[in-house]
Protein backbone atom coordinates (compact mmCIF):
# COMPACT_ATOMS: atom_id res chain seq x y z
CA UNK A 1 0.00 0.00 0.00
CA UNK A 2 1.15 3.59 -0.48
CA UNK A 3 1.11 6.09 1.83
CA UNK A 4 2.36 9.76 1.85
CA UNK A 5 3.38 9.17 5.88
CA UNK A 6 6.00 8.23 7.16
CA UNK A 7 8.00 8.69 10.49
CA UNK A 8 8.87 12.56 10.96
CA UNK A 9 6.44 13.72 8.06
CA UNK A 10 3.57 13.56 5.31
CA UNK A 11 3.15 14.79 2.23
CA UNK A 12 -0.03 16.64 1.04
CA UNK A 13 -2.12 18.68 -1.50
CA UNK A 14 -1.68 22.30 -1.71
CA UNK A 15 -4.15 24.33 0.46
CA UNK A 16 -5.53 27.75 0.62
CA UNK A 17 -4.10 28.20 4.06
CA UNK A 18 -0.09 27.78 2.44
CA UNK A 19 -0.94 30.87 0.03
CA UNK A 20 1.57 32.93 3.39
CA UNK A 21 4.15 29.90 3.10
CA UNK A 22 4.05 29.76 -0.72
CA UNK A 23 4.45 33.57 -0.72
CA UNK A 24 7.72 33.26 1.76
CA UNK A 25 9.11 30.30 -0.03
CA UNK A 26 8.91 31.91 -3.81
CA UNK A 27 10.18 35.27 -2.81
CA UNK A 28 13.45 34.24 -1.15
CA UNK A 29 15.96 35.03 -2.95
CA UNK A 30 18.28 32.36 -1.57
CA UNK A 31 15.90 29.51 -3.22
CA UNK A 32 15.55 31.52 -6.60
CA UNK A 33 18.96 29.72 -8.24
CA UNK A 34 17.61 26.31 -7.52
CA UNK A 35 13.97 27.00 -8.60
CA UNK A 36 14.75 29.28 -11.66
CA UNK A 37 13.06 32.03 -10.05
CA UNK A 38 14.37 35.18 -11.73
CA UNK A 39 11.20 37.68 -10.22
CA UNK A 40 9.26 38.13 -7.08
CA UNK A 41 5.53 36.57 -6.99
CA UNK A 42 2.62 38.28 -5.71
CA UNK A 43 0.23 37.05 -3.39
CA UNK A 44 -2.82 37.88 -5.90
CA UNK A 45 -0.66 35.55 -8.66
CA UNK A 46 0.15 33.00 -6.09
CA UNK A 47 -3.55 32.92 -5.12
CA UNK A 48 -4.69 31.96 -8.38
CA UNK A 49 -1.84 29.63 -8.37
CA UNK A 50 -3.23 27.88 -5.22
CA UNK A 51 -6.76 28.07 -6.93
CA UNK A 52 -5.76 26.03 -9.66
CA UNK A 53 -3.77 23.58 -7.80
CA UNK A 54 -5.84 20.76 -7.18
CA UNK A 55 -6.15 19.82 -11.21
CA UNK A 56 -4.61 16.80 -12.29
CA UNK A 57 -1.59 15.46 -12.53
CA UNK A 58 -2.29 13.75 -16.08
CA UNK A 59 -3.92 17.18 -16.86
CA UNK A 60 -1.27 19.98 -16.03
CA UNK A 61 1.80 17.26 -16.27
CA UNK A 62 3.17 18.33 -12.56
CA UNK A 63 2.37 18.15 -9.01
CA UNK A 64 3.13 20.41 -5.83
CA UNK A 65 3.12 18.46 -2.73
CA UNK A 66 3.76 20.04 0.73
CA UNK A 67 6.20 18.37 3.37
CA UNK A 68 4.80 18.82 6.99
CA UNK A 69 5.65 17.56 10.28
CA UNK A 70 2.59 15.44 12.10
CA UNK A 71 2.17 18.83 14.19
CA UNK A 72 1.34 20.23 10.66
CA UNK A 73 3.85 22.45 10.64
CA UNK A 74 5.02 23.30 6.89
CA UNK A 75 8.51 22.72 6.34
CA UNK A 76 8.53 22.76 1.99
CA UNK A 77 7.80 21.88 -1.02
CA UNK A 78 8.44 18.84 -3.54
CA UNK A 79 7.54 18.75 -7.07
CA UNK A 80 6.38 16.41 -9.73
CA UNK A 81 7.35 18.13 -13.42
CA UNK A 82 7.73 17.04 -16.58
CA UNK A 83 5.39 14.17 -16.35
CA UNK A 84 5.26 12.13 -19.15
CA UNK A 85 2.65 9.22 -18.72
CA UNK A 86 3.42 7.81 -22.03
CA UNK A 87 7.29 7.33 -21.37
CA UNK A 88 6.47 6.63 -17.69
CA UNK A 89 9.02 9.35 -15.86
CA UNK A 90 8.71 12.42 -13.90
CA UNK A 91 11.53 15.23 -12.75
CA UNK A 92 11.13 15.77 -9.01
CA UNK A 93 12.72 18.43 -6.71
CA UNK A 94 12.29 19.66 -3.49
CA UNK A 95 13.15 22.19 -1.23
CA UNK A 96 12.94 22.77 2.60
CA UNK A 97 12.40 26.71 3.14
CA UNK A 98 13.89 27.05 6.96
CA UNK A 99 17.93 25.70 6.71
CA UNK A 100 17.62 24.85 10.36
CA UNK A 101 14.84 22.18 9.28
CA UNK A 102 17.68 20.33 6.63
CA UNK A 103 19.96 17.56 7.15
CA UNK A 104 17.59 15.89 9.36
CA UNK A 105 15.89 13.13 7.29
CA UNK A 106 13.18 15.20 6.31
CA UNK A 107 14.43 15.61 2.39
CA UNK A 108 15.30 11.83 2.27
CA UNK A 109 11.92 10.99 3.64
CA UNK A 110 9.89 13.01 1.75
CA UNK A 111 11.83 11.56 -1.45
CA UNK A 112 11.66 8.61 -0.58
CA UNK A 113 7.23 8.74 0.09
CA UNK A 114 7.39 10.46 -3.50
CA UNK A 115 9.17 7.88 -5.54
CA UNK A 116 7.54 5.10 -4.20
CA UNK A 117 4.05 6.56 -4.80
CA UNK A 118 5.08 7.86 -8.32
CA UNK A 119 6.49 3.63 -8.84
CA UNK A 120 3.68 2.18 -7.09
CA UNK A 121 0.66 4.34 -7.48
CA UNK A 122 1.50 5.79 -11.08
CA UNK A 123 3.08 3.15 -12.73
CA UNK A 124 6.49 5.53 -13.78
CA UNK A 125 9.49 3.22 -14.71
CA UNK A 126 11.93 6.28 -13.84
CA UNK A 127 12.67 9.59 -12.03
CA UNK A 128 14.97 12.09 -12.40
CA UNK A 129 16.44 15.35 -10.69
CA UNK A 130 18.92 18.29 -12.28
CA UNK A 131 21.11 19.58 -9.45
CA UNK A 132 23.82 22.22 -9.78
CA UNK A 133 26.91 21.26 -9.45
CA UNK A 134 28.16 23.21 -6.32
CA UNK A 135 24.19 21.91 -4.52
CA UNK A 136 26.55 19.27 -2.90
CA UNK A 137 24.47 18.34 -0.26
CA UNK A 138 21.33 17.79 -2.99
CA UNK A 139 23.68 15.83 -4.59
CA UNK A 140 24.53 13.71 -1.81
CA UNK A 141 20.81 13.31 -0.46
CA UNK A 142 19.78 11.97 -4.01
CA UNK A 143 22.85 9.84 -4.67
CA UNK A 144 22.24 8.15 -1.17
CA UNK A 145 18.56 7.22 -1.93
CA UNK A 146 19.73 5.03 -5.09
CA UNK A 147 19.82 8.17 -7.66
CA UNK A 148 22.78 8.03 -10.35
CA UNK A 149 24.29 10.74 -12.68
CA UNK A 150 23.44 10.13 -16.07
CA UNK A 151 24.72 13.17 -17.43
CA UNK A 152 26.10 16.89 -17.13
CA UNK A 153 24.60 20.03 -18.60
CA UNK A 154 27.48 21.98 -19.16
CA UNK A 155 27.08 25.35 -18.49
CA UNK A 156 23.25 25.13 -18.29
CA UNK A 157 22.19 27.37 -15.59
CA UNK A 158 22.76 31.10 -15.18
CA UNK A 159 22.55 32.76 -12.09
CA UNK A 160 23.91 36.34 -11.38
CA UNK A 161 26.00 36.05 -14.84
CA UNK A 162 27.71 33.22 -13.55
CA UNK A 163 26.93 29.30 -15.59
CA UNK A 164 27.33 26.60 -13.90
CA UNK A 165 26.88 22.70 -14.91
CA UNK A 166 23.43 21.16 -13.65
CA UNK A 167 23.93 17.15 -13.01
CA UNK A 168 21.23 14.83 -14.03
CA UNK A 169 20.22 12.06 -11.75
CA UNK A 170 17.83 9.12 -12.62
CA UNK A 171 16.59 6.08 -10.70
CA UNK A 172 14.62 3.54 -12.47
CA UNK A 173 12.20 1.46 -11.04
CA UNK A 174 13.09 -2.44 -11.58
Amino acid sequence: MVTLKGKQIYLRALEKKDLDFLYLLENDTSVWEVSGTVTPYSKDVLRFYLENAHRDIFDVKQLRLVICTHEHNTLGLIDVFDFEPNHKRAGIGIVILNQAERNKGIGAEAITLLTEYLFEALGLRQVYANILEDNLASLHLFRKLGFQQVGVKKDWVRFKNTFKNEILLQKINN
